[in-house]
């Protein structure tokens, strides 16, 4: 016998438990490796740059987020890819506000936003997605769940070295200073929000 073997099979065997502990509408974050997610990262003093929403289908754990485009991932794939496979899930205290119906919704709506193009500027509006976005609205759109609340981009940490990069090559000299947003970190710090792993 390849002596791996039994290595893949406990690896294989721990990530199952790992999911099996998760549920639809858990929202889980992480760290990735682009230069986007250290100007995030400094923008709102916090080490997650993005996040998405768990989904199951057919008893495989899947990760619905807004990348380019929006769409869907496995969850042992979303892990393989942020820093050190680092990741953090977190799920609504409140069971009662997310019943089965509440999460047929938010699954249809987060459906209906794939094929999106990445919103690489952060608007508010609806015709593309960036990833707290999706969640955010996946909870106030289709459920009436306001996790947090969007704040004008001023009151972000805006005069990092990092942000005013990306920020320059996002938006020249045209800042939105007043656009809402919401922050993966937002939705982190929810007082709504229970952390399960």
């Amino acid at each position: 016998m390849n002596i791996l073997t039994p290595l893949l099979f406990f690896i294989f065997l721990s990530c199952q438990s790992s999911a099996q502990k998760f549920k639809d509408g858990d929202i889980i974050f992480q760290s990735s490796y682009s230069q986007q997610s250290a100007a995030i990262e400094e923008a709102t003093n916090s080490p997650y740059s993005h996040c998405g929403i768990i989904f199951f289908e057919n008893g495989i754990p899947y990760v619905y987020e807004a990348v380019q485009p929006v769409g869907k991932r496995t969850l042992s794939d979303w892990i393989e890819s942020g820093v050190n496979e680092s990741y953090v899930v977190k799920r609504l205290k409140d069971s009662t506000k997310l019943g089965a119906h509440e999460l047929m919704v938010m699954k249809k709506y987060a459906l209906s936003q794939f094929g999106k193009n990445y919103d690489a500027v952060f608007q508010w509006s609806d015709k593309e997605m960036y990833c707290s976005e999706l969640v955010y609205k996946c909870y106030f759109n289709a459920c009436q769940i306001k996790l947090t609340s969007p704040k004008p981009l001023r009151d972000f940490n805006i005069d990092g070295p990092l942000v005013r990069k990306v920020m320059k090559q996002r938006y020249g000299n045209e800042i939105p200073y007043d656009e809402p947003m919401v922050s993966p970190d937002q939705l982190f710090q929810s007082p709504q929000l229970m952390t399960v792993h």
